[in-house]
């Protein structure tokens, strides 16, 4: 895999799992359902989703070369936009109008 490929899988990789505790009402996909779900449980999954697309993009990049050191500056950044990308489930989930 080239590096161009490597970039869009993160992207792609990222973008999915930033949602994916917005869309699914049991605990880590697997456990009990809950109805309604906490926002603890879901801010806590999107966090271990977040350590899993930051450890694929570290391997990809070991696998394309050598891994550079990176500061707290990139982890900060990386929050942020992960957290950019989670905006449109956390719109779905929190601030749509339901009709009843």
């Amino acid at each position: 895999m080239d590096q161009s490929a490597s970039i869009w899988v993160i992207v792609i990789a990222a973008a999915v799992a930033a949602n994916l505790p917005f869309f699914s009402e049991r605990v880590f996909f697997v456990g009990p359902v809950q109805h309604p779900k906490r926002l603890a449980w879901r801010l806590l999954e999107w966090l271990v989703l977040l350590g899993l697309v930051l450890a694929l993009g570290m391997g990809l990049e070991a696998r394309l070369g050598q891994r550079h050191a990176q500061g707290w500056e990139f982890y900060v950044v990386a929050v942020c936009l992960f957290a950019t990308l989670a905006f449109p489930g956390f719109v779905w989930r929190y601030l749509r109008r339901r009709h009843r």
